[in-house]
């Protein structure tokens, strides 16, 4: 018994002969053409189109939001700055532009702030005068606590205090061009 031919029996009628379906017809026969042609249209124009941008250098933005859209520089840093796991350091940086608000302007007038040791968590700050590196070294507690504060808990451990910094010292009044005084033909 094959496929085509129905099974005979009481479902069937009896019915000695195979069911026929309906040939289409010239209308039907136009719509199934029709259709197949828009469907050959549209992958021909999708791939035009993917070819037109990859020209262009890969895919533009449309009407609406995503990955590809430009961002303001703010929003751009701030994701930057997370991604790469800076916000330690760029917390220290924003107190060392803000120093004269956090400390006063008496004391950012003379002490200055000049690197942080992320390692060691060491804020490094010199003054210009021996009097004025006492007086931070006196507040360096307050200081400390005060800077953990604004950057989060155990940012700064310890503030390590530099005195004024001296001219270098020249030994008499003329020196050879290189030479680093009078220990450098000794050796």
């Amino acid at each position: 018994m094959s496929t085509d031919e129905p099974a005979k029996g009481p479902a069937n009628g009896g019915a000695a002969g195979p069911q026929k379906t309906p040939e289409p017809s010239g209308v039907d026969l136009a719509r199934v053409a029709l259709r197949a042609a828009k469907e050959q249209a549209r992958a021909r124009g999708d791939a035009a189109q993917q070819k037109k941008q990859a020209r262009r250098g890969g895919l533009r933005s449309g009407a609406r939001a995503d990955g590809r859209d430009p961002l303001p520089l703010g929003s751009a840093i701030n994701r930057l700055i997370t991604e790469r796991g800076w916000e330690t350091p760029a917390a220290v940086g924003g107190v060392m532009g803000r120093w004269p608000q956090i400390v006063g302007d008496d004391l950012a007038k003379h002490c200055v702030p000049q690197k942080y040791d992320e390692d060691e968590r060491v804020l490094t700050v010199q003054c210009d005068s021996t009097a004025w590196a006492t007086q931070l070294r006196l507040m360096a507690p307050q200081l400390v606590a005060r800077l953990n504060e604004d950057l989060g808990h155990g940012t700064v451990r310890l503030i390590k205090v530099l005195g004024p910094g001296g001219p270098p010292r020249r030994f008499g009044p003329l020196r050879a061009p290189g030479s680093t005084g009078p220990g450098d033909t000794y050796g």
